[in-house]
């Protein structure tokens, strides 16, 4: 007999999952059948783009309308794809570069090469400045240190990938500043001020916001200042109140994957589940650990049926679902073929521009302020 619990659309709706092997399990196909918002494939789920291309065709069949396919593309080494995809410099690299123009070419060919593999949505821009020197979170990932260069860069990113129709998503909100800590592994704590954060880490995400980026991902941080008791995943006073209200950000907020170390050693999947959607995400991810996505699920479903979540709030996040969602169903919006893939413009693209970083850094050093 099947012990599980039932999981209504409006609740399924509300997850982005992750999941091992190469192929979909029984399980995540009925969620896929019955509603649920999307998938995120892991370099763990294929070997080539061939077996990607296959893979996402299974997920759109067996979803029951549009679906979010989702991916890391960040260029460089770290959360980026590899061979045969383009090898692209890393934001670090293209923050050198400062070239706006440059990184949304960059961002418009990853948009192709993702949507010749049937994938529609990609974590980045990342716009976490870079303000200490060896962070687990931000070298080689962040344009950089300086609040106006990022957000410029983060926008160009943003506005490639939509030239191109697959969904950006800027992230961690609102910004992981000089923390050290590794959130996959523990918390991490910033202890700068309101106004320290209304002046340099909220600043790109502003900015990606005014170039209409589609969503933005929550970071695992404490931010004391704002929210003594909760992390900003889980607080409203960071959700709701900045990105919402101050940020004026409209559309859908993914919660960064709740299996992190930095939230799963404080919260039960289940309670941490309930309570990013409290805060005011619209879609939390659970990608690593498959044991933690039916407690989360079953959590959420016994706190909408208490009323514990206003109806007004939460009809409103589905429709911001919904609204995502529209168009994505069956059919890949594909322009090319996988020959797009690592194709003789694309690479041309990569080697010009690590030429023009070179020539950029043999150049005589303007005196500039550096990550401590």
């Amino acid at each position: 007999m099947d012990n599980r619990p039932h999981i209504p659309p409006a609740v399924l709706k509300k997850f982005l999952l992750g999941f091992s092997g190469n192929s979909l399990s029984h399980e995540l196909i009925e969620m896929l059948g019955s509603g649920l918002a999307g998938v995120t494939i892991f370099r763990r789920n294929f070997k080539n783009p061939e077996e990607l291309l296959r893979l996402t065709y299974e997920i759109r069949d067996a979803a029951e309308g549009a679906v979010l396919i989702g991916i890391d593309q960040e260029g460089g080494t770290k959360f980026a794809l590899p061979e045969p995809f383009t090898q692209w410099p890393s934001a670090a690299e293209l923050g050198e570069l400062d070239d706006a123009g440059a990184v949304e070419s960059v961002a418009q060919a990853i948009a192709r090469e993702l949507l010749a593999v049937g994938c529609n949505l990609v974590f980045a821009p990342m716009l976490d400045l870079h303000l200490r020197r060896g962070s687990p979170v931000t070298t080689e990932r962040s344009f950089g240190f300086d609040p106006e260069r990022v957000g410029e860069l983060g926008a160009a990113f943003a506005r490639g990938l939509a030239a191109e129709g697959i969904l950006g998503c800027a992230k961690h909100f609102p910004g992981h500043g000089d923390a050290v800590v590794d959130p996959h592994l523990d918390l991490p704590i910033f202890e700068g001020t309101l106004e320290r954060l209304r002046g340099m880490e909220l600043l790109p995400f502003a900015e990606a916001i005014k170039a209409g980026v589609p969503t933005v991902m929550t970071a695992h941080i404490l931010l004391p200042w704002i929210d003594s008791g909760r992390p900003a995943t889980l607080s409203r006073r960071v959700v709701e109140n900045l990105l919402r209200q101050e940020l004026n950000f409209k559309r859908v907020v993914l919660a960064d994957d709740l299996g992190m170390g930095a939230i799963a050693k404080q919260f039960p999947a289940g309670a941490a589940a309930v309570e990013c959607f409290r805060a005011g995400c619209d879609i939390a991810m659970l990608c690593h650990d498959w044991a933690l996505v039916l407690p989360a699920m079953a959590a959420t479903v016994r706190a909408f049926e208490k009323g514990e979540f206003r109806p007004a709030a939460w009809k409103a996040s589905l429709g911001r679902i919904d609204k995502l969602l529209g168009g994505r169903g069956k059919i890949p919006a594909k322009r090319t073929g996988l020959d797009v893939i690592g194709c003789a413009e694309h690479r041309g693209l990569a080697r010009e521009l690590r030429a023009r970083i070179i020539r950029k850094r043999e150049r005589p050093a303007i005196a500039a302020e550096k990550p401590a």
